[in-house]
C-alpha cells in the first residue's frame, strides 16, 4: 500500500511543485534536505528563492525604500517652478488642466489659484540640481541621487495610491513588491525575514493608515510576507517566550509541533504547511538575532550624530533609517519604512516645514553611510510617496497657509545606489508642475526598472493563481533605461 507521502508526490505533483516557488522549499521540507544546494566548488546558493533567479547579473543585492505616505508636495522640495511666483494668485490655466479628474475635496472651487512654494530652493552641487532649503541635508548629497520628476499614477486618493506602489495594484490582494523579492530571490539571512517593514509617525499629523497588506504576499504563500518591527516592546510581536517557558521548552514544542505539520503536510501537500514550520523556526531564530539587531550600544555617538538626536528615539524615521543600514549589513532583501503624516490639504508651509525635519538628516545620513561602508552601490534607495500635489491653492487662496490638493499626473521621487545614475535627473514636467514634458515614468515602469536592477526581467517573475500569471508589472511596464548606471 503506499504511503500518504507517495500518494501525494506523484509524478504531476512533483513537476508542478519544481515549476513554482514552493517547489524547492515544499520538497525540502518533506525529504529533510536542501534540494537548491550547488555543486561543489560553485558559488553557495541564497536559501530559497526560484531556480534561475537572477536572470542576469544584478546591480544590487538589495532594496530601502523609504516611502513618504501622504504624498509629500514636489513643489516645495524637489520640482523649482519660478513661474508659478510670476502668476502667483492667477487661476490654472484651462489649456493646462484640459479634463483631467481633480478630486472631490477641489472639485466645487471657483477658482484655481495658483500658489508658488513660500520656501526657496538653491543649486547644488556638481550637478547643480534645485533643491528647497527645507532639505539641507539632502540637498548635500544630490550628487548621489537620481531624481525623477515625470512619475504618473492613476490613483488620485490615498489608500489605492500606497497600494499601487506597493502591490503593483490599486485593488486589495496582490502581493508586495517586497514578498515578491522574496518569492524570486529567497534570502540572503536565514536568521533575519527577508523583507522587513517600519513605520515611523510624522510630525506633522497622523497620517492615513497603513494596513497590513501593504508588506502581504497577496496570494503568493504567506512564507513571503514582510515582518513588521515594532517601536515598543518586542521589536516582533511574540518574540519573547511566555512567562514560565525557557529556551529548552520552546525548541522541544518547535520540534513536536514541527513533526505533527510535516506529516499534515505529507498528506494534502498544503504549501501553507510548509510555511508555517519555517516560520515558527524563523521566529526562534529571531528570538537571537533580532535583539542583536535592535540592541544600538554598539553604534558610536559619532553614527548618531550622522543620523541627528532622533536616531536615539525609537519609532523616529531616523532610528529606523539607522536600523534599516542595521538590516542591509546583516542579509536583508527588502527593507521598508514608512513616514507618515505627509498629507497638507491645508497650512502646508507649517505641515511640510516640520516633516521635512523628520527626515531631510536622517535619509541623507542613511545614503552617506551606505556608501561609508561600501554597501550603496548594492542597495538601491527608493524616496517617494503615493502621488503628487496640485499647483494651485486648495481651500480660501493665502500665500502663507496655503494648502494642495491630490495631483496623481506629476510628481518626483528619488532613487540612489544599486545601479542608477548618480547626480542626474530624469523626465521634466512643465512650467507648473501639472503635466508632464518629458519621458513620462509609470508606476509600473519603475517597479519593471527596480526588478531589472536586482536582475529579475519583470515580464518573467510570474506567480500562477486563479488559471493565470500574475506579475508585479500586470502587463504592463518597461525598464527605464535612461537612470540605468
Amino acid at each position: 500500500m503506499n504511503t500518504p507521502l507517495e500518494q501525494w508526490l506523484t509524478r504531476r505533483r512533483f513537476l508542478e511543485l519544481a515549476g513554482t516557488g514552493i517547489g524547492t522549499a515544499a520538497l525540502a521540507t518533506v525529504f529533510g534536505q536542501d534540494l537548491g544546494a550547488q555543486a561543489p566548488g560553485t558559488a553557495p546558493a541564497v536559501a530559497g528563492g526560484l531556480s534561475g533567479l537572477p536572470h542576469f547579473a544584478p546591480k544590487a543585492k538589495r532594496v530601502i525604500y523609504l516611502f513618504q505616505s501622504g504624498a509629500p508636495s514636489q513643489h516645495e522640495l524637489w520640482d523649482y517652478k519660478p513661474t508659478l511666483a510670476e502668476m502667483v494668485g492667477e487661476d490654472l490655466p484651462p489649456s493646462v488642466r484640459g479634463n483631467q479628474r481633480v478630486t472631490t475635496m477641489t472639485a466645487a472651487q471657483e477658482r484655481f489659484p495658483l500658489v508658488p512654494s513660500k520656501f526657496p530652493f538653491r543649486q547644488h552641487g556638481e550637478s547643480q540640481t534645485w533643491v528647497s532649503d527645507l532639505m539641507p541635508h539632502t540637498a548635500g548629497i544630490v550628487d548621489e541621487l537620481c531624481f525623477i520628476k515625470s512619475m504618473h499614477t492613476e490613483a488620485i486618493n490615498h489608500d489605492p495610491g500606497i497600494t499601487f506602489f506597493q502591490t503593483g495594484a490599486q485593488l486589495a490582494g496582490r502581493p508586495s513588491i517586497g514578498a515578491w523579492l522574496s518569492y524570486g530571490l529567497g534570502t540572503m539571512n536565514a536568521d533575519l525575514p527577508t523583507f522587513v517593514a517600519m513605520i515611523s509617525k510624522g510630525s506633522a499629523q497622523t497620517g492615513q493608515p497603513l494596513y497590513d497588506r501593504l508588506w502581504g504576499s497577496g496570494f503568493l504563500p504567506t512564507r513571503y510576507q514582510g515582518v513588521k518591527f515594532l517601536s515598543t516592546g518586542d521589536p516582533v510581536l511574540y518574540l519573547s517566550n511566555p512567562p514560565g517557558v525557557d529556551q529548552g521548552t520552546r525548541r522541544r514544542f518547535l520540534d513536536d509541533l514541527g513533526a505533527l505539520n510535516r506529516l499534515k503536510e505529507e498528506e494534502f501537500g498544503d504549501p501553507e504547511t510548509s510555511t508555517r514550520i519555517a516560520q515558527y523556526e524563523m521566529a526562534y531564530r529571531m528570538q537571537s538575532s533580532v535583539p542583536e539587531l535592535t540592541d544600538l550600544s554598539d553604534e558610536p555617538d559619532s553614527v548618531f550624530d550622522l543620523y541627528g538626536p532622533d536616531a536615539r528615539q525609537p519609532g523616529t524615521f531616523a532610528r529606523n533609517c539607522l536600523l534599516a543600514r542595521r538590516l542591509a549589513e546583516r542579509g536583508v532583501r527588502f527593507i521598508q519604512c514608512f513616514h507618515r503624516g505627509w498629507d497638507q490639504h491645508t497650512r502646508l508651509p507649517t505641515g511640510i516645514e516640520r516633516q521635512a525635519r523628520d527626515v531631510d538628516q536622517a535619509q541623507a545620513a542613511l545614503v552617506q553611510d551606505l556608501k561609508n561602508r561600501g554597501l550603496l552601490d548594492e542597495t538601491l534607495v527608493v524616496w517617494g510617496g503615493e502621488f503628487g500635489r496640485s499647483a494651485y491653492c486648495q481651500g480660501v487662496f493665502t500665500e502663507e497657509t496655503y494648502g494642495r490638493d491630490h495631483h496623481p499626473r506629476c510628481f518626483t521621487i528619488w532613487m540612489a545606489g544599486g545601479g542608477v545614475k548618480p547626480g542626474t535627473t530624469y523626465g521634466a514636467s512643465d512650467d507648473f508642475s501639472y503635466n508632464i514634458a518629458r519621458d513620462p515614468v509609470h508606476i509600473h515602469d519603475l517597479h519593471a526598472t527596480m526588478l531589472h536592477l536586482l536582475g529579475i526581467d519583470h515580464t518573467r517573475l510570474t506567480y500562477q493563481y486563479q488559471g493565470r500569471d500574475f506579475r508585479l508589472t500586470d502587463v504592463h511596464g518597461r525598464v527605464v533605461d535612461g537612470i540605468l548606471a
